[in-house]
């Protein structure tokens, strides 16, 4: 794993890991487009937290109750811990041992999103709390949320573990390595089925809260920032599922190991499902709110889990025929988020972009007068 590797196998003909390094980032020709796809819409998704305001928000979580206070307070320090693994966990595992610069790319604006997350949180503590501090200083007292970061960091920590073996062994370490090249392709499959779940499932019961209380007129500002947050999820949701799919066919060693690792991809399907659902229970363990409960969010964690799971080709034990919130739809659609012109490449919305399509007469008949 160097910073920069004369890597003699032709870009498009190597795996999307463990392939050697990336070397030249060139992407005039690409394995898999999708990626570049996605770093495109990542990329014109650009937004800051700042360009929300918040000011009614200070004023209305004035006016919560103190159960409705608790469900605000322990989802926004929740989503903190959450976004802290993202921050950093997708470029500093799965970045360092990919061998294509498109995959590579779409990591780093994926890494990058997450850290606006990041961001924004604090923003929303600043303006709606009166001592900032005491919110985050106070987040590791929370047993489920610490079990819940344990739990999504368990994969990427393994999977970290043999990126250093592989690396130790790539610089001439003399001391015995326990090192499998397809024990760690294992690790590969199973953090990026950990993340699927964490990108498709475990931020929902927050997301809804947080619209919920919009919904009722309340907490708008707040409620504008995660509907931006969710559909950058949606893109890192896509990204998952289409490594997924693609790797056993990158790779014909992913093929046995999907088979084998079925077991231990469904035992970390039905924990995250579990602890959303306790979750639920957490929040609304004092009171429900208007429009929202702790057995209808747990109803929700199952429709939304059984269609994620379908989309990856794991069969679900719920048969949830309809969606327990109808009215989440249009918050995770985006409809209502503005789409700025630089979303879209044309050259019209380009600074300096320069036009290659200029004829003799293309402004005959122009005039400035």
């Amino acid at each position: 794993m160097k910073v920069f590797g004369d890597n003699k196998t032709y870009h498009t003909q190597r795996k999307i890991f463990l392939d050697g390094d990336v070397g030249m980032q060139r992407y005039e020709q690409v394995k898999y487009s999708q990626f570049d796809i996605l770093t495109e819409q990542q990329l014109g998704f650009f937004w800051r937290p700042q360009e929300i305001d918040l000011s009614k928000d200070s004023k209305d979580f004035k006016d919560l109750t103190d159960h409705e206070k608790h469900i605000f307070t322990s989802n926004l320090k929740r989503q903190i811990i959450l976004d802290s693994v993202q921050g950093r966990a997708p470029i500093s595992t799965f970045g360092c041992i990919t061998s294509l610069p498109e995959v590579e790319s779409w990591i780093t604006a994926w890494t990058f999103s997450e850290m606006i997350h990041s961001k924004s949180y604090t923003h929303i503590i600043r303006n709606v709390y009166p001592n900032p501090t005491e919110v985050f200083d106070q987040i590791m007292d929370i047993e489920d949320i610490v079990d819940c970061a344990e739990d999504i960091s368990r994969y990427y920590d393994k999977l970290s573990e043999y990126n250093l073996k592989k690396h130790l062994l790539s610089v001439g370490q003399l001391a015995p390595i326990d090192y499998s090249e397809y024990q760690h392709k294992k690790y590969i499959w199973l953090a990026l089925h950990s993340v699927n779940a964490l990108e498709g499932v475990r931020f929902f019961v927050s997301f809804a809260c947080a619209w919920a209380f919009a919904e009722n007129g309340k907490m708008a500002g707040n409620a504008e920032i995660i509907k931006m947050i969710c559909r950058d999820e949606n893109l890192h949701l896509s990204s998952t599922q289409k490594l997924l799919d693609l790797l056993p066919k990158d790779d014909e060693d992913f093929i046995k190991i999907k088979e084998e690792t079925l077991p231990e991809v469904l035992e970390i399907w039905e924990r995250v499902i579990t602890q959303e659902k306790d979750w639920a229970d957490f929040l609304f363990k004092d009171g429900s709110m208007i429009g929202l409960n702790a057995n209808i969010l747990k109803e929700y964690v199952e429709f939304i889990a059984q269609r994620r799971m379908k989309m990856i080709g794991l069969e679900s034990q719920y048969n949830i025929k309809s969606n327990p919130l109808p009215w989440t739809i249009e918050w995770i659609s985006g409809k209502s988020v503005q789409t700025a012109p630089q979303e879209l490449e044309q050259t019209e919305y380009i600074v300096g972009g320069i036009r290659q399509d200029i004829q003799e007469d293309t402004f005959d008949g122009f005039s400035l007068t």
